[in-house]
């Protein structure tokens, strides 16, 4: 007997948004560059409606910076603003990673090692869209046994804020092996319990990605001739 499937449905603002969302993470939508709701409406003919009620999404992510009807642009953080969401990354995950290790079950470790397959996978592929979205959950897989939902709420947003720089890290600065290796060691230490020894190359492994990023990003606005 035929059973009834769950299909994800999808308003057209939602399949709008999500696709701007992509578009703006992978850089094809780059920082500061001006969004018309107008000709988002032409390029995906739809009516603005839909478009509005994307942007608007869009805007309360963070993504966007949008007024109203009269237009907007895709969001360009300062230095330091980016340098603020690495920072707040390392506070919030290395808090849940060390409640997090003590709890991790066998379902943890198995879940973990599953996404990092995939992640590996991503990386010899060079199957660039996925980095982001296999890191975040990769790292949430990490942190799930700390059981800390408010917490993990505010890390999504935050970590959806540094997913095109992590897209950026890993591969205009070809950090793909060094990720690789940091990841899987940070799994090995959860799995033998070493919360400390874990913390700190958590700590190590998002102050690199800051560092390296801030520098890079420094020297090609300068080149630019924009800050």
């Amino acid at each position: 007997m035929a059973t009834n499937r769950a299909i994800k449905k999808q308003s057209l603002p939602d399949v709008i948004a999500d696709d701007l969302r992509e578009r703006i993470l992978s850089g094809e939508l780059a920082e500061g560059e001006t969004i018309r709701q107008e000709a988002l409406a032409d390029e995906y003919d739809v009516s603005r409606m839909p478009i509005r009620e994307a942007l608007k999404r869009l805007s309360a992510e963070g993504l966007v910076q949008w007024a109203n009807n009269r237009g907007g642009s895709v969001i360009k953080h300062s230095l330091s603003e980016i340098g603020e969401i690495f920072d707040l990354r390392m506070l919030i995950e290395v808090d849940l990673f060390r409640r997090a290790i003590p709890e991790m079950t066998s379902g943890d470790f198995a879940r973990c090692e599953d996404i990092l397959q995939q992640m590996e996978v991503s990386y010899d592929k060079d199957d660039v869209g996925r980095w982001g979205a296999l890191n975040h959950a990769f790292h949430s897989a990490l942190y799930a046994a700390s059981r800390r939902n408010l917490t993990h709420e505010l890390l999504d947003r935050v970590s959806l804020q540094a997913d095109r720089y992590i897209r950026m890290h890993l591969s205009v600065m070809k950090q793909r092996e060094p990720a690789r290796k940091e990841h899987r060691q940070l799994l090995e230490l959860a799995q033998i319990g070493d919360a400390d020894a874990a913390c700190e190359l958590l700590s190590r492994h998002i102050r690199r990605s800051k560092e390296q990023l801030l520098e890079m990003i420094a020297a090609k606005r300068l080149g630019e001739g924009t800050s």
